[in-house]
């Protein structure tokens, strides 16, 4: 049996909640919810996140030591024109608009302001 990509999951030897990333072999690449760094689980040590723990990963990111982006403005107009750039085909500009998204995201994760 396997995760799918995206799915909520808990590392039981931390307790660590994480969203499926990949797998390979017995091992399941994860990450916390929404972005940060990436760890290898074993299978075996994941169960998959109860209701409960994939809506408080949804609505409380602070709880999962993130800065809470919730209010943001700059973020969904940076998605936006990245995935327009990818749907429209040009690979520059969608590799451009992907820089200035990342760019963004590490100035939240830095703590820098939110809007």
């Amino acid at each position: 049996m396997t995760y799918r990509n995206g799915a909520f999951v808990v590392d039981t030897r931390e307790g660590r909640m994480a969203q499926v990333i990949g797998s390979e072999g017995h091992c399941v690449q994860v990450r916390q919810p929404g972005g940060g760094l990436e760890w290898e689980v074993p299978f075996s040590s994941l169960r998959l996140a109860t209701s409960a723990e994939r809506a408080a990963a949804r609505t409380n990111p602070e709880s999962m030591g993130r800065p809470t982006i919730a209010d943001c403005q700059e973020c969904p107009a940076l998605k936006a024109a990245w995935w327009k750039a990818t749907v429209e085909g040009d690979p520059f500009k969608a590799g451009d608009a992907l820089v200035a998204v990342r760019r963004h995201w590490r100035s939240h994760m830095a703590g820098g302001a939110t809007s």
